[in-house]
């Protein structure tokens, strides 16, 4: 009989996941789901997340689903992964027959250490997990070995074993997302949106030094153009879906393919909105063609600018100017789209005089929107082994999701960073630029994205305040970073074996 296999999205715990209203489908789970529908599998999806279920709930959706494997994954799977042991160690008590299989992220690197001390999770799917996932179940269905399966781990013997890297998926189009599984009238964002999230490339070849997702992909591909398109299309046509948030690091990484995505969504003539994260280098490439992204339906685009010290941005090798970033800007405003801003604080070298000199940058930026961050260290990128002698000052791995300071700086205390980082997003939000703006604008896609902006960035904001001096527990004598998560994994950032390499063009990427 084919196996019977429940997808299971664990509720999280970060701000990001609570506080708004709205949630967004896990494209994750649902990326695996549709090939083992294909190949025959009964899957069901159990999105606790969705529904902030309790361990009570959610060990009673998976008894009356009965299981024999269930799979785990989260898209913010380190600061997850404590929700992930909990759920696992408690089914594991009522169902010790059930096979738990655990992918994402984190688990990818960290495969070694959860086999060690987790003995109910079973198998880690390391990288991606169309394929990896669909070979694995077939092969337990037929009641044959894991070993011969490349990108998984496991136990054998009562050993820790990991078998080789999975290859990289060279066509993405070979795998189709289960969009079946969920119920697209439960899931909105952007005010209420019927919405998605959707991938039409996957990977960066940029070497940002902190990214930790870079060497998850290994390297940058893309969807056909036209059939994404189409996809988008359908889903707006059958379903109703008119919010399309991508999930890619560089979706603009070719320019080629960028501009043939655009011109055949443009061709499908379906009303969508589109929302992503680029670099401001794509957007000034594509100064001649960012009229096409409006008329795509492109509303808004986060830019990693992460820092306005050039020096700063050298360090973290990340690829790109202060000049750039001002004129990426100027053009998305310039074409009626909404740029983010994102700002980083928590190098350890900050002083105050650098925050003051942040604010009048990001006022002389002129962003639409800011997105606060801290600096969030993964023991499987370069950047670890900068930071891994500084002290964790926020022990609570579920904390670990870029919204939490978790670093010691060595200028500044703990409660004036805070400070300091809730200033930095009512000046630069509230200023009267800002206001005037909304106040005078006449574009209802405009006046909604920012409207919904600030309704969550509200609620966001006391609730973090409240947090801070009610919940969180900063203990200034904590272990050091490599202390607290072990030696650095950064021989081991690229998941999956490669076999082409990528290129930077002045038209994007390419592989060759």
């Amino acid at each position: 009989m084919p196996l019977r296999i429940l997808l299971l999205n664990p509720p999280h715990t970060a701000i990001g996941s609570r506080i708004p209203t709205e949630q967004l489908p896990p494209l994750g789970l649902l990326s695996i789901g549709g090939p083992l529908l294909d190949a025959g599998f009964t899957v069901e999806l159990l999105d606790a997340d969705l529904k902030a279920l309790g361990l009570p709930d959610i060990l009673h959706g998976v008894l009356r689903f009965a299981p024999d494997v269930l799979m785990i994954g989260h898209a913010g799977s380190t600061s997850a992964h404590p929700t992930v042991v909990k759920i696992a160690r408690a089914l594991k008590q009522s169902m010790p027959q059930l096979t738990i299989v655990y992918g994402g992220v984190y688990p990818t690197y960290h495969w070694q250490d959860i086999l060690r001390d987790v003995a109910e999770i079973d198998v880690i799917v390391r990288g991606e997990g169309e394929r990896t996932t669909t070979r694995a179940m077939q092969a337990l269905a037929a009641g044959e070995a894991l070993a011969q399966i490349e990108g998984l781990a496991f136990r054998q013997g009562g050993q820790v074993v990991g078998t080789s890297s999975a290859p990289m998926i060279q066509n993405l189009d070979d795998y189709r997302v289960g969009w079946e599984l969920i119920d697209h009238d439960q899931y909105s964002y952007w005010g209420r949106m019927k919405a998605v999230v959707v991938q039409f490339s996957r990977g960066c070849p940029f070497q940002c030094s902190y990214c930790g997702q870079r060497g998850f992909w290994t390297q940058w591909r893309h969807r056909d153009p036209v059939k994404f398109a189409a996809e988008i299309a359908r889903m707006y046509r059958q379903h109703g879906v008119e919010l399309f948030n991508f999930a890619d690091e560089l979706p603009t990484g070719s320019r080629p393919a960028w501009k043939a995505f655009l011109e055949a969504l443009i061709a499908e003539n379906v009303p969508v909105t589109l929302v992503g994260s680029t670099r401001a280098g794509d957007i000034v490439r594509d100064a001649d063609i960012l009229h096409l992204y409006r008329k795509a339906g492109v509303i808004r685009f986060l830019l990693g600018i992460e820092n306005y010290d050039q020096t700063t941005l050298q360090s973290i090798r990340k690829g790109s100017t202060t000049k750039d970033d001002r004129e990426a800007i100027r053009l998305l405003r310039q074409h009626g789209i909404l740029s983010m801003a994102t700002y980083v604080l928590g190098f350890e070298e900050e002083t105050e005089q650098d925050y003051r000199r942040s604010i009048r940058q990001l006022l002389m930026y002129d962003p639409d929107q800011i997105q606060m961050l801290y600096i969030t260290p993964h023991r499987w990128t370069p950047f670890f082994n900068t930071v891994k002698d500084r002290r964790v000052i926020l022990s609570d791995q579920t904390k670990w999701d870029y919204k939490h300071q978790v670093l010691a700086t060595q200028h500044v205390p703990t409660w004036k960073t805070f400070v300091w980082f809730k200033a930095i997003e009512l000046i630069v939000q509230l200023r009267p630029r800002m206001l005037w703006r909304m106040l005078s604008s006449r574009d209802p896609r405009f006046l909604h994205a920012m409207r919904w902006y600030y309704d969550v960035g509200r609620r966001v904001w006391f609730h973090e305040v409240w947090e801070l001096f009610f919940r969180l527990d900063h203990r200034q004598d904590g272990p050091t970073v490599e202390e607290f998560w072990g030696p650095s994994l950064a021989q081991h950032e690229e998941a999956l074996s490669r076999q082409r390499r990528v290129r930077s063009t002045p038209q994007g990427v390419s592989a060759d």
